[in-house]
Parts: structure tokens; sequence; C-alpha cells
């Protein structure tokens, strides 16, 4: 067995074995999801599935990254600063799911809280960034480096706030964050191997582990949810990612879903604050093809595909 397949079957047997004992535990404390209510109504039935399942793979991809970084000299203060990325915007979205659970609402974190620990967990990551030595520039396709000196700093802030909210924007759908994540982990893997960046291949190839493990039980009719914990911490980490590998703008192409999803509502309220009329029949815009009659199988396949074709242009062009 290839030493680098350890780390994805680690993550993927510590998910895959653990998570019926954690949906057991969850459901006997009644802590599940509550269902948006201006969401389509047949979400309805998806009320009390236990959410928060993010806890599990966030756990396994950090348990098996330092001890397999340890063993063979990879925690470098690349895989540690991911791994902290990981933990602490798990550990945001942790308290926001405990609040909808406390509460039985779908309203957690009030919006400022959640920005604020948000830009100083990119901060931390930025401050680490710097110190590391790396380049404050943003790699332009076909242009080179456009150097930004500190103002980077603004721009690491914007990335992994930006794409953590993109990611929690998209997971309203069984599985299709835990899809996306595995096609873009792996891109992103092929890529850090490419550039020879070991220390964040193993750590993509662990959360790709990490999440077919937890896309078993995710998939439809899922069982449990990652919830905010494992949208968040996943959005901030593959944000990460590309900015350690100095492909930031691959991003846009590899998440070009979340970024699609993101832009939906963005359009959606400016359209109506503006003319009073809707673009969408209901974003995120993956409700808007629910709204067209698409099961959640072809709304997650279709939008799987997509990401697994920009994946592929991406790669092709970098790697």
């Amino acid at each position: 067995m290839s030493n680098w397949l350890i780390p994805p079957i680690l993550g993927f047997l510590i998910t895959a074995v653990c998570m019926p004992s954690l949906i057991k535990y969850f459901r006997s404390k009644k802590e599940g999801q509550m269902i948006r209510e201006e969401g389509p109504s047949w979400h309805e039935k998806k009320s009390g599935t236990p959410t928060m399942g993010g806890i599990l793979f966030i756990f396994a991809i950090t348990l098996v990254d330092l001890i397999y970084g340890g063993i063979k000299g990879l925690l470098s203060p690349s895989l540690l600063i991911l791994l902290f990325v990981l933990v602490f915007f798990g550990l945001l979205g942790m308290f926001d799911d405990s609040i909808k659970i406390f509460k039985r609402q779908n309203e957690g974190l009030k919006a400022w809280q959640k920005m604020l620990g948000q830009i100083v967990i990119s901060v931390i990551f930025a401050i680490v960034y710097i110190s590391e030595g790396f380049p404050m520039a943003i790699k332009i396709p076909f242009a080179g480096d456009l150097n930004l000196s500190y103002l980077y700093i603004l721009f690491v802030i914007f990335w992994l706030v930006g794409f953590s909210n993109a990611v929690n924007l998209t997971d309203g759908l069984d599985g299709l964050v835990s899809g996306l994540g595995i096609i873009a982990f792996t891109a992103y893997a092929i890529i850090a191997n490419a550039q020879g960046q070991t220390d964040v291949m193993v750590f993509c190839i662990t959360v790709v582990g990490a999440l077919i493990g937890f896309f078993i039980f995710n998939h439809k009719p899922a069982k449990i949810f990652m919830g905010d914990m494992g949208s968040l911490a996943l959005g901030g980490a593959i944000a990460a990612v590309s900015i350690l590998l100095h492909h930031e703008f691959s991003l846009l192409v590899i998440g070009l879903i979340f970024v699609l999803e993101t832009a939906s509502v963005i359009l959606q309220v400016a359209s109506f604050k503006l003319t009073g009329k809707r673009i969408f029949k209901m974003t995120p815009i993956h409700h808007h093809f629910e709204m067209l009659g698409w099961s959640e199988w072809k709304v997650d396949f279709t939008f799987w595909g997509i990401g697994l074709v920009m994946a592929v242009i991406a790669v092709s062009t970098i790697a």
C-alpha cells in the first residue's frame, strides 16, 4: 500500500465507523436541525435530522494529520495552520449550531458575531502566512503576480470569510457540499503534489477520505447533516489551501458552484430591493431548481458534474 493512501483511508474509517454512534447519540438527545420556514415546504420532513456531523470528520482529519504528520515529519507551519483554520472555523460553526438547537430555531449567532469570529481566525492565518515568508501577492492567471504588500491581509480576510460563507450557503441539499468538497479537495491534492507541497497534499487527501466516509450517511435521504460546523470549516480550509498553493483565483474555477450559489443570493436581494422583483424562484440557486421541479438527486448530480468539469479544467491548466 502506498504511504499516501494511509491518511485518506484512516480519515474514511474513523468517520464511517464512528458516525452511526454519533447519529444515535444526537437522536437520543433530540439534537436535530430546524428547517427554515422560508425554504421549500417539502424540506420540512427533514426537521429533526441530527446536525453537527462535521464534528466527526473534523476530528478525524485533525487526528490523522497530527499523527501521520508527526510520524512522517510533515507537521509544518502550513499543515498546522490549515488544521487551525479547519478546527476554529468548525468551532465557530458549532456555537452557531448549538444556539439553533438549544433555542429550537433556525437562527444562531448574530451576523456580526459570526463575521467577527471569521475575521479573527483569518487574521491569525494571515499573520502565520506572512511570518513564514510566503508571498504577499495574488497570482493573476496568465499575467503573473500582483504584489499587495500588507494589503494582502485584507485579501486573506475576504477570501476566507467569503468562501466559508459560500460553502455554508451551498449546504442546503443532502450530500451536495460533501460531494463538491470531495471533488475540490481532490483537485487541490493533485495541484499540491505537482508543486511538491506534500504537507498540503496530505491535508487535502485526508479531507477527501473523511468526506467520503461522511457522504455514506449524508446523501439523500440524509441521516445526518454536517451543520454550520462542517460547512464553515470546509469553506475556510479550502480558501486557505488555495492561498498556500499560491493559486488563489483557481478557487473561482474549482469552487464555481460555491460562487454561483453566493452570487444568486446577492443578485436576488439586490434585485428585490431595487425593483421589487425576484430573479430566481428561491435562493440559494439550488432551491431555484427544486422549485422548477428538479429532484434533489438531479440538482446534486448536475452541480457535482459542473464541479468535476471545472476541477479538471483547473488541474489540467495548473498541475
